[in-house]
């Protein structure tokens, strides 16, 4: 039976996340409103801008079945944006919007600004070879909790992490032909 991972569309890396995961013969949609969450097996929340990100979840009324997806054990992956929304860090500002999926502070643009993106190929933990990886204007994760794992790491900087049904890593797996950490996540879809 083939997967059907929805991709919340409201600003970001959209396009690029579902044409990977259709390379990959799972069925991607587009996530815009609480009904498309209703035939997923899992959702991915992309880079982008997060405050804008959050900004259009609560404009579209979208914030209480994001929750209660998460609560169904559902998978979800945050990328680059994503992460920081799956993030229970409230330290910057009480008005971005973070939905407390993983255990974790996060320092939003910790690689620098757009200028000082880069790529890298880095050890990911559970997957064999290393994998490609693409940072633009990327955070990185501060600390983690006691539930949580830490998969990935630059210069000492945590870059991706999972708790539960949750994985998010700091830069775009999207924008690579290495397709082994969306294979991980599609992995942990039961």
């Amino acid at each position: 039976m083939s997967k059907t991972i929805g991709v919340l569309d409201l600003q970001g890396a959209v396009t690029e996340h579902l044409i990977a995961l259709k390379t990959l013969g799972v069925n991607a949609v587009s996530v815009k409103n609480t009904k498309d969450f209703d035939a997923l097996d899992g959702l991915i929340i992309p880079g982008g801008e997060s405050t804008a990100i959050g900004r259009l979840i609560r404009e579209k009324e979208l914030e209480n079945r994001l929750r209660s997806f998460h609560k169904e054990k559902k998978a979800i992956f945050g990328t680059c944006a994503g992460l920081i929304l799956c993030s229970t860090d409230e330290s910057h500002t009480t008005d971005d919007l973070r939905l407390g999926f993983i255990d974790m502070e996060v320092e939003r643009n910790g690689f620098g600004r757009q200028i000082d993106s880069f790529e890298t190929s880095l050890r990911f933990s559970g997957i064999d070879q290393e994998v490609e990886a693409v940072f633009i204007r990327a955070p990185y994760i501060q600390s983690v909790g006691p539930n949580v794992t830490v998969l990935a790491s630059v210069n000492q900087k945590i870059v991706a992490a999972e708790q539960e049904n949750v994985l998010v890593t700091a830069y775009h797996p999207e924008l690579t032909e290495d397709y082994a950490v969306l294979n991980y996540f599609l992995n942990k879809i039961r």
